[in-house]
């Protein structure tokens, strides 16, 4: 069994190897608990970009169910935007994880591909962390 430090040097080398990839913009791994941000690689600023008029939104973490509460800041720091987009991703995947749920309690989640215009977003939970690995979209 891999102790708690043996698992962050792993999470490291694996999140450094995705982030090294071609068109890869960057990979984290999110706390599954609690959606803090636990480690990353890569440029987390180009996954999220700021609203058009400079401001960002930090949407409140909430179980089972979206909300529309936000807190509204001019100018991001790069922590900020990180915590936020960990936040919109864990908030995606306990959604879904509740979806799956209702639609078979015995079911879990093992990917999720999210695709837009810009960029995609390969989700993979595990039991302690959330892997997000973002990419860019060729071909559009």
């Amino acid at each position: 069994m891999f102790n708690d430090l043996q698992l962050s040097d792993a999470l490291d080398d694996q999140l450094s190897r995705i982030a090294q990839k071609k068109g890869v913009k960057a990979a984290f791994a999110i706390d599954k608990a609690t959606g803090a941000l636990l480690k990353s690689s890569g440029q987390l600023s180009l996954v999220r970009s700021t609203h058009s008029n400079g401001a960002a939104s930090l949407p409140s973490q909430t179980v089972g169910s979206f909300t529309s509460e936000t807190v509204t800041q001019a100018t991001p720091s790069p922590d900020q935007t990180a915590d936020e987009l960990s936040a919109l991703v864990w908030n995606y995947v306990t959604a879904t994880d509740s979806f799956v749920g209702e639609l078979d309690s015995e079911d879990e989640v093992k990917l999720l591909r999210l695709r837009t215009k810009h960029q995609e977003l390969v989700i993979v939970p595990d039991k302690k962390y959330i892997l997000v690995v973002a990419h860019e979209v060729h071909g559009n």
